[in-house]
């Protein structure tokens, strides 16, 4: 295990700083530990819900037989697209 380099303060009202206390004893662990593992274990429940993208069954199918498809050709917008543009430079 790596050594502790990094220190987190923070400051906490007296009625949080009790619950906080009285919760780490009921768990045999100091303030500190029990502060850590619990940030850690929000952390990544946040990092997780923010990976990833869930979607009912019904729209999943819909998108991926989208995307079987053939693309569908504009040809005001294809011709659009192949066209050069002036590219401006702001001075």
């Amino acid at each position: 295990m790596a050594g502790r380099t990094d220190r987190i303060e923070a400051r906490v009202d007296t009625q949080r700083a009790e619950r906080i206390r009285r919760a780490a004893e009921l768990s045999h662990q100091s303030v500190s530990t029990f502060v850590i593992d619990a940030a850690a274990e929000k952390a990544e429940d946040v990092i997780l819900a923010h990976r990833e993208t869930v979607v009912p069954a019904d729209f999943f199918d819909e998108l991926l037989a989208a995307l079987d498809r053939p693309p569908v050709v504009v040809p005001a917008l294809a011709k659009g697209a192949k066209r050069a543009r002036k590219i401006v430079t702001p001075r």
